[in-house]
Formats: structure tokens, sequence, C-alpha cells
């Protein structure tokens, strides 16, 4: 491997999700596209496939060998019904999303109506002790989560 290319998360409504990862938490769109084509219906393995997708990445963060940090994938066929994402189901997932103050975002998303699972929590153990951490929802109710990594002497 040389490096990570794209995690994604597949959304109900392409651009209620478009507008709450760039507009709410700030990503930066980077690509929209259209797939309906042999090859996407070869990939994903549904013959009827047919995708709306957007690419976002966080602003200023240099990019190597990663072209786009999030995907957004709505299926516009065939459709299926939400599944459960609740935290601790096998296969569910979630992203962290590194803050320099942990406080501030959150207070910044929960009056714009983000909901959260708790406020942001000091963390008193591990290798982030002395950090803060919190998870919030998104549109689909997909978890992420803010960390502020603690600050760090040289050598620690």
């Amino acid at each position: 491997m040389i490096g990570i290319w794209h995690f994604s998360f597949t959304v109900a409504d392409i651009d209620r999700s478009v507008a709450f990862y760039a507009d709410v938490l700030g990503m930066e769109l980077v690509h929209r596209q259209d797939q309906d084509n042999a090859y996407t219906r070869s990939l994903v393995g549904y013959p009827d496939a047919s995708l709306r997708i957007a690419q976002l990445r966080v602003p200023g963060v240099p990019r190597g060998a990663s072209s786009h940090d999030l995907e957004l994938v709505e299926y516009v066929a065939p459709r299926a019904e939400p599944t459960s994402t609740e935290r601790n189901r096998p296969g569910a997932s979630h992203l962290a999303f590194a803050v320099d103050d942990a406080v501030g975002t959150y207070e910044r998303l929960h009056a714009a109506g983000v909901e959260f699972v708790s406020p942001p929590q000091a963390i008193t153990s591990g290798v982030n002790r002395g950090g803060f951490t919190c998870y919030f929802l998104d549109p689909d109710r997909i978890t992420l989560e803010l960390v502020q990594v603690p600050s760090r002497t040289v050598g620690t």
C-alpha cells in the first residue's frame, strides 16, 4: 500500500449531505459527479446502479497520496432503506475530525442544530489524555467525532 485514496459514506440525499459537510462542518467540495455506466455497475455489483457522488476534503491540509478525504455516495438506483448506524453494531464506522478547540466547535455546531451524543468530554486516560472529544451525528445518523488532542512537549 502507498496511501489511502478516500473513505466513503452512503447517504440518502447527496445534496443534504454536501450541505452539512461543506456548509456546517466547513469541508471543501472537491468534485461532484453522476455515475451511471457499465464500469460503475460492475464495480458495485448492482446491474442497475446509478450513483450520485461528491468528494470533500479538509481545507488547507496538504494532499499527498490521497486524492480526497471523504466520498459521499447516494444510490439513485437501486434505492435501499436506511440501516442502523448504532455505534455498537459490527460494521458501524465513524470519522474523527481533529480540531484545535473541541468546546468552541461543539458550541458552534450545537447552535447550528447539530445533534450530539454528548458534550465534549475530557480524555482522562490513554495516549490522548489531556485532550477533549465528543461524538455527533450527520443527517443520516452516521457517527462523527471531534477530537482535540492534547498539546505535548517535545519528547513525550
